[in-house]
């Protein structure tokens, strides 16, 4: 039979030869994904421990939610109080809205569903994706779910769960909106970064007027831009150096809100508890009509900041920010809006300072001085959590790359981001200058904090369906009673979408813009990536030297692909004339989970028989890893491949050897026998064709025992003799194989990178055009280059210049 012949046979399942032949040569990583532990086990803490982590919450979690009552009452009231039933009716809904979302959604439902606590928007996501066939995110493989702690249990083809799961994963639309949804509630985050430092900066800064009316409103805010100038640039030292200040200031503020409560309700009126009778929440929805709908706006300034008990969850542990919330935040904040409520209710004409006019004479300088304090801390909070969530999005792929620093050594999670930084700094000194009062800020505020929270209801009964696998009747309780309470909420603070409300709805839409099309040309890349690899089965057809003479030292190529041959090594055939005595396929792989153990970091497998020493590297990192190239790194690597030398010695057996030895020989004969393949260049195909036909005219002169390699001399057109590789002998042993990997790391390791640059096919939509050839290309340029971002050191830098059409 013809080698031609050979090569069109097709195999009963209706792979061809050559297909056979790349999965035996270049098998995909999977059985290596199995021999690490890869479960990450959550040991229970002392109880002394979780009590302080419980204390350290307070400052991190609860500062925004516990500035609240600063604003609240002046925003369901801007027009004033006519009816004290109003007043009943509106703490009524304060209380049962704190009590529904806040305590029982997220304190004990919520907060059950994170990523190896860690929490947030992506961590739902996340848990989706590894629990149903919905990641659009690229460079996934199925053994990365190796790496969750969640059991997944089988789900049964009559069951409701597997029904509805099969429906999501058998629709791309389906999959896109959910992306959508995931990136629109991320937005909305970025968002509350904006407007919370602004409003609670603001409200305390407010308090000067009601104690001077003398005050000019320029003045306040003129203050108020000096506090957030000031507290946007101490981003840079990070949360841990000021930290320790946190939690005490935030304890504080809440022991005097909710002393002052107790006060006001004493002095003023002790039967102010009949307004938990939701007999007036309806009442006052009755009367108001229109204007009770309104008057949701600012009710919902009530749970701003509920999010952050989940958002920043990776600092701490689910049974502590439990702890803090019912023991200390909870109670407070009940009696804080109630005592407020009491004395509105003798001197309604006040309620657009009701903060500052209910605290007694004698301790307002020190509450103002406090909540001033509390405000900047609650800010930090809320900027800490922006970052965090910006880096998930970046690790994830759904967001442009962007310089990410870690400020403390003992908390990975704390980090700050330059650009980010200085365009929330500037977009909220915008804000606080374009709308100066509190109450029009809170209404673009309510539109972000309602936005995450209808995000959060949607993506947990995806998890209640999935991972969970709740009672259908459950399910459906916590579906209708959420999304019902959070779409009322949601279309009472669109009303205002006019006035202010609008700068939520404009900056989510340009965050969502420029993270899908990231992701977009993210994903293309990619599958332009896959289209154009090249067989692992033909490049080892052209012999040991690869076609070219190789040099002593590592080359990493860097590739999207956890399987097959980049379209860069073919680039590179193209142009140099010499390779690496080891080459090493890079593929980093951005894991949806919060962190990788550094003993699963790297999975290697060889490619190929043992003397054309090339090797496959994944490289896994989670959204909350660093990830940095220098000897540690590099270091680690050497011992992943060493043990997978040790591995290969184990295993070793005379049958698998005689089977590798056939398949080399079958794809030498196919590969002397045809072309390269059609998907390369012809220039690059010319070329390598040339050095196979070098490589075969030498190939006589190899010793069996140990191959020996010419190494490149620095003479012009390589005239000198040069220095010689020994490679270690096909049946070296362990040891050999080890002192050869070390020797050449010992010679030096190129890192090796691909420029690609990105265009529309021709004939494309003038849609696609622009977004790829002209959103994305700037997005590419603007951005953070990768071998910066992995922090390769330019003289051991080879970039390789290449052009995708997608």
């Amino acid at each position: 039979m013809e080698v031609g012949e050979q090569m069109s046979e097709v195999n009963s399942d209706g792979r061809g030869k050559m297909w056979h032949l790349d999965q035996t040569l270049d098998q995909p990583l999977g059985i290596e994904a199995g021999q690490v532990r890869a479960m990450q086990t959550n040991k229970a803490l002392p109880l002394s421990v979780t009590l302080q982590l419980a204390f350290l919450s307070l400052g991190v979690v609860y500062g925004d939610l516990g500035t609240s009552p600063l604003y609240v009452f002046q925003s369901t009231f801007p027009g004033g109080i006519t009816d004290t039933e109003d007043l009943l009716g509106a703490v009524s809904l304060i209380c049962y809205t704190i009590t529904l979302i806040p305590l029982i959604k997220y304190v004990f439902i919520v907060l059950r569903a994170n990523d190896n606590g860690e929490g947030g928007t992506f961590a739902l996501y996340s848990l989706i994706c590894r629990h149903a066939n919905v990641n659009t995110i690229p460079n996934q493989h199925p053994t990365d779910q190796k790496l969750t702690t969640y059991s997944r249990r089988n789900l049964t083809d009559k069951s409701y769960s597997s029904k509805i799961k099969k429906v999501l994963e058998a629709s791309y639309v389906a999959q896109q909106v959910l992306l959508i949804f995931v990136l629109l509630g991320t937005c909305m985050v970025i968002g509350d970064g904006i407007l919370a430092p602004a409003i609670s900066v603001l409200s305390s800064v407010h308090g000067l007027k009601v104690a001077h009316s003398a005050f000019p409103q320029g003045f306040i805010v003129i203050l108020a831009s000096i506090i957030l100038v000031v507290l946007f640039s101490m981003q840079r030292f990070g949360t841990d150096k000021v930290g320790f200040m946190f939690a005490p200031v935030i304890l504080i503020w809440f022991i005097f809100i909710g002393s002052i409560g107790v006060f006001n309700i004493v002095k003023h009126e002790p039967t102010i508890f009949r307004a938990l009778s939701p007999h007036y929440i309806v009442k006052f929805l009755q009367k108001k009509h229109l204007g009770g709908w309104y008057a949701l706006e600012g009710i919902v300034l009530s749970i701003t900041g509920a999010e952050a008990m989940f958002a920043d969850l990776g600092h701490f542990t689910t049974r502590s920010i439990q702890i803090a919330f019912v023991t200390i935040v909870y109670p407070c904040l009940l009696a804080a809006y109630i005592g407020q409520a009491a004395f509105l209710t003798k001197y309604p004409d006040q309620v657009y300072d009701a903060f500052y006019n209910s605290t007694p004479g004698s301790v307002y300088w020190p509450m103002f001085v406090v909540a001033t304090l509390a405000a900047i801390v609650a800010s930090q909070a809320t900027i800490s959590a922006t970052f965090s969530i910006v880096k998930q999005s970046v690790a994830l792929g759904c967001f442009p790359r962007v310089k990410i620093v870690h400020t403390s050594n003992r908390f990975l999670g704390q980090i700050y981001i330059p650009e980010v930084n200085w365009i929330l700094m500037i977009l909220c000194l915008i804000v606080t200058a374009a709308f100066k009062t509190s109450t029009q800020i809170g209404n673009a505020y309510g539109i972000a904090v309602v936005g995450v929270m209808v995000v959060t209801t949607l993506l947990m009964t995806l998890i209640m369906v999935f991972i969970w696998q709740t009672y259908p009747v459950l399910v459906l309780l916590f579906f209708l009673v959420y999304m019902s309470v959070e779409v009322n909420y949601l279309f009472a603070v669109l009303f205002k979408a006019t006035s202010s409300g609008w700068v939520p709805l404009a900056v989510a839409a340009v965050l969502l813009t420029v993270m899908y099309v990231w992701h977009y040309g993210t994903v293309k890349r990619y599958e332009c990536e896959m289209q154009n690899k090249v067989s692992i089965g033909w490049i080892l057809g052209l012999g040991p030297s690869i076609g070219l003479v190789r040099v002593p030292g590592i080359g990493l190529f860097y590739t999207d692909l956890a399987h097959g041959v980049p379209s860069i090594f073919s680039r590179f055939l193209t142009h140099l004339p010499a390779l690496h005595s080891i080459v090493i396929f890079m593929c980093i792989k951005y894991l949806p989970v919060n962190t990788v153990p550094q003993e699963e970091r790297f999975l290697v497998r060889r490619i190929g028989p043992k003397h054309y020493w090339i090797y496959r590297c994944a490289v896994r990192y989670g959204y909350k890893d660093l990830h940095k190239r220098d000897d540690v790194f590099e270091n680690l690597l050497m011992e992943s491949i060493a043990s997978s030398i040790k591995m290969e010695a184990l295993q070793a057996n005379d049958v698998e050897e005689s089977e590798y030895a056939s398949s080399i020989d079958n794809v030498a004969s196919i590969s002397r026998a045809e072309t390269p393949p059609s998907s390369l260049p012809s220039a690059t195909r010319l070329n390598i064709q040339k050095r196979v036909r070098f490589v075969s005219s030498e190939s006589s002169s190899t010793n069996s025992e140990s191959l020996e390699i010419r190494r490149a001399a620095p003479e012009t057109n390589g005239a000198g003799t040069g220095d010689t590789i020994s490679y270690p002998p096909e049946d070296a042993g362990v040891n050999q194989q080890l002192n050869f990997l070390w020797k050449a790391k010992e010679n030096g390791v190129v890192h090796i990178l691909g420029k690609t640059r990105v265009i529309a096919r021709t004939g494309s939509g003038l849609l696609r055009r622009l977004t790829i050839n002209c959103v994305y290309t700037f997005l590419r340029k603007i951005c953070r280059a990768s071998d910066v971002i992995y922090h390769i050191p330019q003289e051991s830098l080879l970039n390789v210049g290449m052009v995708n059409y997608i």
